[in-house]
């Protein structure tokens, strides 16, 4: 399969790596971006792939809660300028009160339902009118609904409509004045740190192993950051089967006695050797006491990142309370438990490619 500069540049767009480990991540896996994703990660080479999530489009993201149910919609438009326009806010409400009033549970289905106030047109015919009438594309993109059957849901919106956080709780004090702060307090906590999950029980056994693999992988592409005992010994055999350059072994000789250092002295190709040499004794090195409880290490960082109820609370006095305690020390005070089931996070643009334009092309053109 032919390799283009679009998908090398829309992998580099994902991932922050360079352009040339793209193409060979593209190269490696026929085209598939998200095998490739997966291939710089093991390579440790993904330096950025929560740029995936920055944002590329303009629009907002609106949440709105009716009763029990609440929706959380994103609508882009072509400019921050329209997003700011009242017009272009009122369309948005009126998507999210025709979302619930509907049950629609696609944007497909959902444009062919009813505008919530005036049956006699669709939801696909009001936006069309909208964009005519603003003078912009608009495009409804996504939307989900929560239904709290056993609690409440509170929403929180983060500069003006750049992201959108839907929380739901089961609780039987749902009208308390305490829950809904705490829960708000949640929703900004999502907002500002990003959870993919409520908790490590909400990751499959497949991801868990994915992600295990991953980060066994990157550690043995990075042997800097190896345990001392394995990078002296993956050392000792680059330098005695001489897989090293002399250079790099005389700088060895001379850095040998203090190894804080070594790597900004030894060649790219010395360190690639070593990387080389950890990945064909993997299965050796992964049984390693020392190499594995420093795996394990890892993943349990990783998932105080990306699981809520370990995630450090963001107001924690202590700097160390994390989610699911903060809301422990709640459901206490309000003699009720307070237990999140269920959140949705937009980010308004998240994963579109924004169209550069050069404005003064743009200008040229038109004055010919």
């Amino acid at each position: 399969m032919e390799i283009t500069a679009k998908m090398v540049k829309a992998l580099r767009e994902v991932t922050g790596s360079g352009i040339m480990d793209c193409k060979k991540a593209l190269m490696e896996t026929d085209g598939d971006q998200e095998a490739a994703i997966e291939v710089l990660r093991k390579k440790g080479l993904a330096t950025a792939e929560k740029k995936a999530g920055r944002t590329a489009a303009e629009g907002i993201t609106y949440t709105l809660v009716e009763g029990n149910k609440a929706v959380a919609v994103e609508v882009n438009s072509e400019t921050d300028f329209v997003a700011k326009n009242e017009k272009f806010q009122a369309f948005v409400d009126g998507v999210a009160k025709s979302i619930l009033a509907s049950g629609a549970k696609t944007v497909e289905e959902l444009e062919g339902k009813a505008w919530f106030d005036d049956a006699s047109t669709t939801v696909k015919e009001v936006t069309v009118n909208r964009i005519s009438t603003i003078g912009e594309n608009l495009k409804i993109r996504r939307f989900a609904t929560l239904t709290a059957e056993n609690g409440v849901v509170v929403p929180y919106v983060h500069a003006g409509g750049r992201i959108g956080v839907l929380v739901q709780a089961d609780t039987t004090a749902t009208d308390n004045a305490d829950v809904q702060e705490a829960l708000k307090n949640v929703a900004m906590q999502i907002a500002a740190l990003n959870a993919q999950y409520i908790s490590q029980a909400d990751i499959s056994e497949e991801e868990k192993a994915k992600l295990f693999d991953i980060t066994v992988e990157s550690s043995l592409n990075d042997p800097a950051s190896l345990p001392k005992p394995i990078l002296m010994k993956l050392i000792d055999q680059a330098v005695s089967e001489k897989l090293w350059s002399d250079e790099d072994i005389a700088i060895y000789e001379e850095k040998k006695n203090n190894m804080n250092f070594l790597f900004n002295f030894l060649s790219k190709e010395a360190a690639a050797k070593l990387s080389e040499l950890a990945l064909a004794d993997k299965a050796n090195i992964a049984g390693d006491k020392i190499f594995s409880g420093m795996i394990q290490g890892r993943v349990s960082k990783q998932y105080k990142e990306i699981c809520l109820m370990d995630q450090v609370y963001v107001k924690a006095e202590d700097g160390k309370q994390n989610v699911a305690k903060y809301l422990q020390e709640v459901s206490k005070a309000v003699g009720a438990d307070v237990k999140v089931v269920k959140f949705v996070r937009f980010e308004t643009g998240e994963g579109i490619e924004k169209k550069e334009e050069n404005f003064a092309e743009e200008v040229a053109k038109q004055m010919q």
